[in-house]
């Protein structure tokens, strides 16, 4: 029984500390939004001696960028290591960028693919975008036109606007998918809704087939 109520008591204290730090990290990125660096730096310092990752992340792209502070990639890179290794979606993703680009480290194209993979599914659309480019494109890993597609799909349905494109492109060439131009179409106008402004030739495109296609086949049946 003892070891029961110590147990509740043990989560609730977790839960409520778990808040606290969520609202303060809350007023972190309120200052953030502001323009107010250095507000937002102060509430953001705590909470990373704290080892909250999402102030970890957002203090790394704070040094990143040098909002209020000097840039620090250094410092940054550090701080998104540690919020990585708690797994952290974002982080893990922004480290990809790192080792993909290979100027603050050493450039690590396998490393790179894991990271994205990782934070990909966890659900981050723009990883789950990058992960599809790089099966597409052999980059850290095998090509792979049907884990392109399937990851293009994932992102594409969280309304990732270039997903979206990509994947009417790999339907129109029937990549890792079937051949199908109705569905690069279809695919073509969300992304074009989306802003997305190269989908908007490639739907056009994909409208003058169908109607000729269409046509063609009216006339044979006629």
């Amino acid at each position: 029984m003892k070891n029961i109520i110590t147990t509740f008591l043990f989560i609730i204290t977790t839960l409520i500390s778990s808040t606290l730090l969520a609202d303060e990290y809350d007023d972190a990125v309120y200052q953030l939004n502001r323009g107010e660096f250095k507000a937002a730096i102060n509430l953001l310092t705590p909470l990373v001696e704290e080892g909250y990752a999402p102030a970890q992340y957002q203090l790394a792209l704070i040094y990143q960028k040098g909002l209020g502070v000097k840039k620090n990639k250094q410092q940054a890179f550090e701080l998104l290591m540690k919020a990585a290794e708690q797994n952290y979606p974002d982080a893990q993703f922004e480290l990809a960028n790192i080792y993909s680009e290979g100027k603050i480290v050493k450039k690590d194209l396998k490393k790179a693919f894991e990271l994205t993979k990782k934070a990909a599914k966890k659900g981050l659309a723009s990883a789950q975008y990058n992960l599809g480019v790089m099966y597409y494109n052999g980059m850290g890993v095998t090509q792979d036109d049907l884990q392109a597609s399937k990851w293009y799909q994932k992102a594409a349905n969280q309304n990732y606007a270039l997903a979206q494109y990509n994947l009417a492109l790999m339907y129109y060439d029937g990549k890792g998918v079937p051949h199908s131009t109705l569905m690069s179409y279809v695919w073509n106008i969300i992304a074009a809704r989306n802003g997305y402004p190269d989908a908007i030739k490639s739907r056009d495109m994909d409208e003058r087939k169908l109607i000729l296609f269409t046509s063609v086949l009216c006339d044979k049946l006629s």
